[in-house]
């Protein structure tokens, strides 16, 4: 990444901050790399953050703000946590490498906060009691978390050329299976390798989701 020349704030380390983790992956975002690709001294930072795990902290601050919250409407409440969890998704979707850290702070940032309460609005509009909505609602935002951090493929820090390399291993080696033992595997090979189209993937993925909690048996 190329040094910035201009002026340091809060945003502007959070911005670079991101991009560091998105090209390079968490563990490249330290105090030290910051200042360097700032062009400043790693005292300056410390203006701005006491420490590291208050940037790690306004980093998913920074994610959950960017959630484009659905306006609520007369739609089935199951329609509605689908649109919910897909705005969440499509915020996390871009920063794989970050995306976790929005878990350390849903309860703790008032856009977490109102993100949580609508979530669990809905789905005691769906029947369900405060508790099990609570399960039900970390359930999701775990699983919706985990689909933004291991997206199908070698992952977005991958080079094209290693990327390369992996999914011919990977065809290789269903190529060398057994038709007669593992027929479904060979079959399913092209989705199995790559997927073919990722949002196709996330869509099906939300989709399995929200059909899972709305086949829960109630309190």
């Amino acid at each position: 990444m190329a040094k910035r020349s201009v002026r340091l704030s809060r945003d502007v380390i959070i911005d670079c901050a991101m991009s560091l983790a998105d090209a390079e992956g968490l563990e490249a975002v330290t105090v030290r790399r910051l200042a360097q690709e700032n062009g400043v001294t790693p005292m300056a930072m410390y203006w701005h953050f006491n420490d590291k795990d208050s940037l790690l902290d306004a980093l998913s601050d920074h994610l959950l703000a960017a959630v484009k919250l659905p306006e609520a409407d007369d739609a089935p409440w199951d329609v509605q946590l689908r649109l919910l969890f897909g705005a969440v998704l499509d915020a996390l979707q871009p920063h794989p490498e970050v995306a976790g850290l929005v878990l350390r702070r849903i309860l703790l940032a008032e856009s977490g906060l109102i993100l949580a309460e609508r979530a669990l609005e809905l789905l005691g509009r769906g029947g369900f009691g405060p508790d099990r909505a609570a399960q039900i609602g970390t359930f999701l935002m775990c699983s919706v978390v985990a689909l933004a951090s291991a997206e199908p493929g070698p992952g977005p820090t991958v080079g094209a050329e290693e990327r390369d390399g992996i999914m011919r291993h990977k065809r290789a080696m269903i190529e060398a299976l057994s038709p007669a033992r593992f027929p479904t595997v060979i079959a399913g090979a092209p989705a199995l390798i790559g997927c073919r189209d990722n949002q196709d993937f996330f869509a099906l993925s939300l989709d399995l989701l929200v059909a899972g909690v709305r086949g829960t048996p109630r309190d």
